[in-house]
């Protein structure tokens, strides 16, 4: 058996990814998308990331089949005041569950912040999602508040939990 890594994203990772995305826009109000997104689409969202800096893609991976991604994008980038606010998401295959994965997924992600200009790390959770909760629970994350049936998706109104994490 290939043991699997943990590695930044790149271009040649973008096609599983949406295929990762689209599983979970088509069978999940975790993810809000209510269409499925292209490898072009995913390759565009991909520039937003980089090696260094405090907004990172990494991947984790099982020989060349990427099992999940987890990010930590720019918070409201339009406003400078939120430069030091991260917003952090994980995503996994769906047969790539309850293995441990997210939680690789997120100590590296976190190692990385942990050296960033970062002092807070944000995450909404669409609810209900126990395993995500328990997640961020894990790393330190605190319930912040719920916004409640903010969104529509497939005719089901949908409430986020609200978490955060101080970095810095």
């Amino acid at each position: 058996m290939i043991s699997r890594s943990v590695d930044l994203a790149t271009p040649a990772d973008m096609s599983q990814i949406a295929d990762i995305y689209n599983h979970w826009v088509a069978h999940s109000i975790a993810n809000f998308s209510t269409r499925p997104t292209t490898t072009t689409e995913r390759l565009e969202w991909f520039r937003q990331y980089s090696t260094t800096g405090p907004h990172r893609l990494l991947v984790a991976r099982r020989g060349a089949t990427v099992l999940g991604y987890a990010a930590s994008s720019a918070y409201r980038p339009e406003l400078e005041a939120f430069r030091e606010t991260v917003e952090v998401s994980v995503s996994l295959h769906h047969t790539a569950r309850h293995q441990g994965i997210g939680t690789g997924l997120y100590a590296a992600l976190f190692d990385h912040l942990d050296t960033e200009p970062v002092h807070v790390a944000l995450a909404g959770i669409a609810l209900p999602n126990d395993a995500s909760v328990a997640l961020h629970r894990k790393f330190g994350f605190i319930e912040i508040g719920t916004f409640r049936e903010y969104a529509v998706k497939n005719g089901q109104r949908i409430s986020s939990l609200w978490m955060d994490r101080l970095i810095h």
